[in-house]
């Protein structure tokens, strides 16, 4: 499979998953609103998906991938269905003392993440009630986080990338349906989101096993005391261990940089834990479409290359990648700077959500669009220090990012109150990116294509008409006030987002830059 289908595949799949998510987000603001409740849930919701940025798709799958893949390409598929049984053995057994340990300290993790909800007592013990709830699901989404890495080393990466709209069609149907059942009966109705989680990580962790069991990789988890020692004993396991050790440092460092903003959210005003969390998930379309599907799709491919040695190839798929990402990054950037009061009004201004939470929200997706390429970048720059099983250099990075981050919200949060925070993770993340690329290119590992310059000059120009045509349209028309007329705002969006589209490829057909060509470069 070419990087170009195999990136499509993923971008498409993962885009069905944004748009379901897409559509969770926007019943759940309908539903529940920006309230103190909403704080807990999304506070509660972020506990486990911290957890899982540390143990599933954060460190562990950035350690297990290069080793797996290292080992198929070097010792064999006997040697490495053997590996996969031992990491699924020590990572089931992990997992459950996790989840233990995670379930008993629910009050000590909301209390870590966001003191600030005790201003409300009723919204602190929902935040603590609903962390237990929804805990194991750090469980569920480790093992699909292990399917995902041996699916994805195969070149079969559609089931990891579909996955996803499971959880997000048990969140609607929980809002939709749990939510009103709850409420007749006297239960808060937010509480339904959690059971709407749950269902979604164990429907998601099960429909890994069907494409396992027909690739013949489905792991063999030991259940005996031997067993276990077998497999932390197993040399594969120490690997990725003594790989995750500094990943997991790096990931913690934005770990912490995450629990850092919750904190500092949760003592502003009311809703803002849950202003920053819509303008996030907007971010996260871009974010995942083009990041996450190329990270997914150079990973296993730049380890081979390495692996075998060919340093050339591995040179040519890291400029491929950062040439889409700067053709798609740059023109979703411009859109989020200067078209997010449309983009919220439209998809989010229904129901519970007041007129001020749209402005609240554009704010917050503005700040976050300042860093978009950078948070998109990372997405590709990382996995080539990671396919050399270089870990430590991207963590050294992340630490110093971490402490400027900081000092950027000092400087930012005063001023601009929750969008100081988006701010800042933007432009730590573009400083991170730079970082990143001016290492591999001082180490000569990545030797840029000629014609780099033409091709900035070229999205320059065509993001600038872009950018001439989404001002005129956010200050032209009064999206706010058009909260009634639903589908003459969504139209009058869809129209202004085709026009937009058409500009801008347009206008770089017109520079000379032939895109099919340089997508199958």
């Amino acid at each position: 499979m070419s990087l170009l289908k195999a990136a499509s595949t993923v971008s498409l799949l993962t885009l069905a998953s944004r748009v379901t998510g897409l559509v969770r987000d926007l019943l759940m603001a309908s539903v529940f609103g920006a309230n103190a409740l909403t704080d807990a849930f999304n506070v509660a919701f972020r506990i486990p998906n911290l957890f899982r940025r540390l143990f599933a798709e954060g460190a562990f799958s950035q350690a297990f991938v290069p080793v797996l893949a290292t080992t198929k390409a070097q010792q064999g598929e006997e040697a490495t269905r053997q590996l996969i049984a031992a990491v699924a053995t020590a990572l089931a057994w992990a997992l459950l003392l996790t989840c233990i340990l995670g379930v008993l300290g629910a009050p000590v993790l909301v209390w870590a993440l966001a003191s600030g909800l005790r201003q409300s007592a009723e919204a602190y013990d929902a935040a603590v009630l609903m962390t237990r709830w929804m805990f194991p699901y750090i469980g569920f989404m480790s093992m699909v986080a292990l399917a995902a890495g041996i699916l994805n080393t195969w070149k079969h990466f559609a089931v990891p990338a579909v996955s996803p709209v499971l959880l997000n069609l048990c969140m609607i149907a929980a809002a939709w349906l749990g939510a009103p059942q709850f409420e007749a009966r006297g239960i808060e109705p937010i509480f339904a989101m959690a059971g709407g989680v749950m269902v979604g990580g164990l429907l998601q962790m099960a429909v890994q096993v069907p494409a396992l069991v027909r690739l013949g990789l489905m792991p063999r988890i030991g259940v005996t005391w031997s067993a276990v020692r077998a497999a932390w004993a197993e040399p594969g396991v120490r690997r990725v261990l003594t790989l995750m050790g500094p990943i997991l440092l790096g990931v913690g460092v934005a770990q912490i940089s995450l629990m850092i903003n919750t904190q500092i959210a949760s003592y502003l005003t009311p809703g803002s834990v849950t202003w920053l969390f819509y303008a996030d998930r907007l971010m996260e379309f871009p974010t995942a479409l083009l990041g996450v599907a190329l990270g997914v799709v150079l990973t296993p491919q730049l380890t081979a290359a390495k692996a075998a040695g060919d340093s050339q190839k591995y040179s040519a798929m890291l400029d491929w990648g950062l040439r889409i990402v700067v053709l798609l990054a740059v023109p979703c950037a411009v859109a989020l700077l200067t078209f997010s009061t449309p983009l919220v009004a439209t998809l989010f201004h229904h129901g519970k959500l007041a007129d001020s939470d749209v402005g609240q929200i554009a704010v917050a997706l503005s700040g976050y669009g300042a860093g978009l390429l950078g948070l998109v970048a990372i997405k590709v720059l990382a996995p080539g220090y990671y396919a050399s099983q270089d870990v430590r250099t991207p963590v050294k990075i992340a630490v110093v990012v971490l402490v400027i981050t900081q000092l950027l919200n000092v400087a930012l949060v005063p001023v601009l109150a929750h969008a100081g925070l988006a701010l800042s993770i933007g432009l730590g993340a573009l400083i991170n990116a730079l970082w990143l690329l001016g290492g591999l290119l001082r180490r000569g590992s990545y030797k840029p294509q000629p014609g780099w310059g033409k091709f900035a000059l070229q999205v320059i120009a065509a993001s600038a008409l872009l950018a001439v045509l989404l001002l005129w349209g956010s200050q032209h028309f009064d999206w706010v006030e058009m909260k009634g007329q639903t589908l003459r705002r969504a139209g009058l969006l869809g129209a202004l987002m085709v026009a937009a589209g058409v500009l801008y490829f347009g206008a770089l057909w017109a520079a000379g830059l032939r895109l099919r060509q340089m997508l199958r470069r």
